[in-house]
Formats: structure tokens, sequence, C-alpha cells
């Protein structure tokens, strides 16, 4: 979170933009040194939070059009307040991916030194494992993932259930078939991602719909782009309702992803942004999820299993994007995920 000297130097740029580093220096309130404001202007320009014009005294602050996007949120803050309370952007926004996402890094430079640290570990680690060795890892990772991803969805098998359904096909008792139709196709579709690193790549519209086929076949899921409205529970936040629309959004969504050169980030997009537009009727998460990881798994990457995140957390985290454009919350899961596939698995 953002400390109060910091909270006060954002809402006088607010409020006063442009301003130079001396006039927020004047106004303060709190007792601040100018080398302290100056050191807390460059740690928000390197994190997006701000922006700069001109040069050397004629330096003005303005506030970043990535600022929603990356300002840190209070999660449980955010919750206490009732559905109808909340202050929310409502309708999708259409220069979300176009001009703010197109223009602004996802990760600080300590965050991407970590991740990139943790995917060295990984490489290492692999380097030293048998072909058999490695297929059993990914095996566990499979399971965890098939099984966490359909808890998310409010699947009710158990990890171990999970496990002898897709090992043995010994369907739990008590249980829906749609539950047990639901993980066969996770792991059905993690097989194909994994036996076929190149199929999303370069990413498009199609493939995307294939992935999504493979995880809704026999659930009584339309697949393909939706051409109804469609509303989401516990948020006041509502999708694009027009076909077309949708296909434009998903476009736009694969052509930023294709450009960036960062895989993390092209993961993370992915995770938060199929979400976001909800092109299918339902299971658009799920998609989500295996895409993500395709990505991932395409470039040599370690894959996410979720394993240890709270089903609840995971969507309060996505609450926050469909509500704000907010990504701290969700970034903080992929990062610890990332973290617990690679000391976990490998």
């Amino acid at each position: 979170m953002l400390d109060d000297k910091t909270k006060e130097i954002i809402g006088l740029i607010k409020s006063n933009s442009p301003i130079s580093s001396k006039a927020i220096h004047e106004i303060l309130t709190s007792e601040m040194s100018y080398a302290t404001v100056k050191r807390i202007l460059t740690k928000l320009l390197a994190e997006s939070l701000i922006q700069s014009t001109g040069k050397g005294k004629g330096t003005k602050y303005v506030i970043g059009q990535a600022y929603e996007l990356l300002c840190p949120i209070d999660v449980t803050a955010y919750f206490e307040n009732d559905l109808d309370d909340r202050d929310i952007l409502g309708g999708y926004n259409l220069t979300l991916i176009t001009d703010v996402l197109r223009h602004v890094s996802l990760f600080t430079k300590e965050e991407l030194h970590k991740l990139t640290k943790l995917q060295k570990t990984y490489k290492d680690n692999i380097s030293t494992l048998t072909a058999s060795a490695y297929a059993n890892e990914l095996e566990r990772l499979a399971i965890d993932f098939s099984w966490k991803s359909s808890q998310i969805e409010g699947n009710t098998y158990s990890l171990l259930e999970t496990e002898r359904l897709l090992k043995e096909k010994e369907t739990a008792e008590g249980k829906q078939k749609d539950e047990a139709t639901m993980l066969l196709n996770h792991k059905e579709a993690l097989d194909f991602i994994i036996s076929e690193p190149n199929y999303i790549s370069p990413l498009k519209i199609s493939r995307i719909e294939d992935i999504h086929s493979l995880l809704v076949n026999g659930l009584g899921i339309e697949r393909n782009i939706r051409k109804r409205r469609i509303g989401i529970s516990g948020t006041n936040y509502t999708p694009l309702d027009n076909d077309h629309q949708i296909k434009e959004t998903l476009q736009d969504m694969c052509d930023l992803v294709n450009d960036r050169e960062c895989v993390f980030e092209q993961a993370l997009l992915l995770l938060i942004l199929i979400s976001y537009i909800q092109a299918f009727d339902d299971g658009n998460k799920r998609t989500a999820r295996i895409i993500s990881n395709a990505v991932l798994i395409k470039n040599g990457y370690c894959p996410i299993s979720f394993r240890t995140i709270n089903s609840v957390e995971y969507k309060k985290a996505m609450l926050i994007f469909y509500e704000k454009n907010n990504i701290i919350a969700f970034k903080k899961i992929f990062i610890s995920q990332f973290e617990f596939a690679v000391k976990t698995y490998f």
C-alpha cells in the first residue's frame, strides 16, 4: 500500500496537475524535505503512477494514464462496501486495451527481477530431470490445475477425488456428472496445449474458441462468441453485448498480446482480459487460465496450477479488475502462484 506521504503527493498532483516538484513541496501540509519529494516522484514515475512533462526546471507532473490500473488497492476495505455502494466503472472500458494497456508495463523492475529469477530456477531444475521425471511433474501439476480451476467455478470434487478421476476414471459418489466432465475437460485441454505448444502462436480468436470448446464439451454450454447479453454474479459490471464488438475487442487483445515481448505480461494479460471481455456464454475464466498457461508452456516457462489460491480471493481480484480496471490484486496472485509452481513441481 502507499504510505501517507506518497498519498499526499498523489492527491496534490490530482488536484493541481500539471505541477512542479517545487510547487508540490511548497503546498505540502506535512513536513517533508524536498529530497524526499523528489525521491517519491521518481518512484511514482518508475511505477507508471504519474507522468512527467517538460525538462529540467520546467518538469511538471500529472497522474499517469495507468494510475487506476496500477495504484495499490486495499481489497478488504473495497469489499466492505455493499455491491450497490461500490464506485465502479460499470460497462466495458473501450480504451483499456488500445490506449492504456498498450502503453504501460504491468510489472515493476523488482517484480520482473523476481519472476525472471524464478524462471531461471525452473530451467535449471528441469535440466536435471529425465524425460520421465519431467512428465510425472507435469502430470501432477495438471491434476492440481484441473482441480483448482474447476473448484473456482464451483466444482465440489476434492483433490483426491480429482486424482482418482483423472488417473483411474473413477467418479466420486454423490457428485454430479457435469463435475466429472468439467475436470476431464480441463485435463484434456491442458494435455492438448502441452502436446501442441505452438497452437496459440500467434494468438488468434479461432484458437481461443477451440480451447474453449474443449473446456465446455458435454456441459451444455454454447460454443463460439456469444450473441446475447449476460450478467456476472456479484458485480454490476456489464460486459459488451454486441458480438461484432466482442470480436473486435478480442482481436485487439490478440494483437496486444502478440506484440508484447514479455512472456509474463502476455500470460497475465490473457488471464485478466479473456475473463473481462466475457466473450462466451460460460467458461471464460477457465479458458483464460488455460490460454495463459499455453503461452507460458509455448515459451518454455513454468506453467501455473493455482493450487494454493483461495477461490474467494481469486474472484475478488477479478471483480476489482471488472469494476475498477485495477490489476494489483490479480498481479499478486499471478506472482505468488508462479513462485509456488516453480518451488513445488520442479
